[in-house]
Parts: C-alpha cells; structure tokens; sequence
C-alpha cells in the first residue's frame, strides 16, 4: 500500500480524534452559583444528581433540580 494514500485517512482520523477533546463548561445553580467545569458533566444519574470535575480537580455532585443551566464556555 502506498505511503500516500494511507496519510489522508490516518490525518483525518486524528483530527476526528481531537475534536471530541474536552470542551470547558459553565453550570449554574439556581442560587447563581457558577462552576467552571473541564469537561461537559455526566448527565443526570439514575439518583438525579450531576456529577463533574471543576477546573481544579475537584469532583462535585449536585442535585438536578438544583441546576439551572449548563452550557459550553464561549
């Protein structure tokens, strides 16, 4: 197999790879409490709470409905 036909697939795999990367978060609580997260936060779990990792490794568990909105940092 030709070196050349095997780098644009290999190129675009990686790329795909990349992107799917962390991507920081901003959850706020009802009260306007704000927490920056590393990555988007495990959706509601079977108990309804939210569980994520803040910027400063710490892991937080909050109930859902104490949640107002989560979204991607701009």
């Amino acid at each position: 197999m030709n070196v050349k036909y095997l780098g644009l697939p290999l190129a675009v795999a990686a790329f795909l790879a990349l992107g799917g990367c962390a991507s920081p978060t901003v959850v706020t609580l009802q009260n306007g409490t704000q927490y920056l997260t590393k990555d988007m936060p495990n959706a509601k779990t079977a108990d309804g709470f939210y569980e994520f990792e803040d910027i400063a490794g710490k892991k937080i568990r909050i109930k859902a409905a104490d949640v107002a909105t989560v979204r991607q940092e701009d």
